[in-house]
């Protein structure tokens, strides 16, 4: 019933067209790519314009990707204000006192991220403020 549905959905070509379908379905892939060459030279068509052009949008959208949307905050190092450090890890973090301590001591370790650049630069500024050394990175 499946193989009913396909044959009926199955485009119609003109009677031409199914001749040279039929005539084709009997060529070799080296009579095959032979035929190709002879459309190329005849008709004056260059097969690799359409993968440059393709490559080209690609590339295009690659350096549009490239932008990144979500950012990290690191802290790289504590300074010599360890306290204030770990108070403010904790205001952005609503972590509890141990587990900002842990965060603080291990540095470099990352303090929030999947942030948006505005939220990830006011934390930044925040540890900064407090004596530590933060960074925004991408993610």
């Amino acid at each position: 019933m499946a193989e009913a549905t396909a044959t009926e959905e199955a485009k119609q070509y003109t009677e031409k067209v199914e001749d040279i379908l039929s005539k084709l379905s009997d060529f070799t892939l080296l009579e095959l790519s032979e035929l190709v060459d002879a459309f190329e030279d005849r008709f004056g068509i260059t097969p690799a314009a359409a993968p440059v052009a393709m490559m080209a949008a690609g590339g295009a959208e690659a350096e549009e990707e490239a932008e990144p949307t979500s950012f990290k905050v690191v802290l790289k190092n504590f300074g010599e204000k360890k306290i204030q450090v770990i108070k403010a890890v904790r205001a952005e973090t609503s972590l509890a006192l141990k587990e900002a301590k842990a965060i603080v001591e291990e540095a470099p370790s990352t303090i929030k991220d999947a942030l948006s650049k505005e939220e990830a630069e006011k934390c930044v500024q925040t540890l900064i403020d407090a004596g530590a050394d933060a960074e925004v990175q991408p993610e």
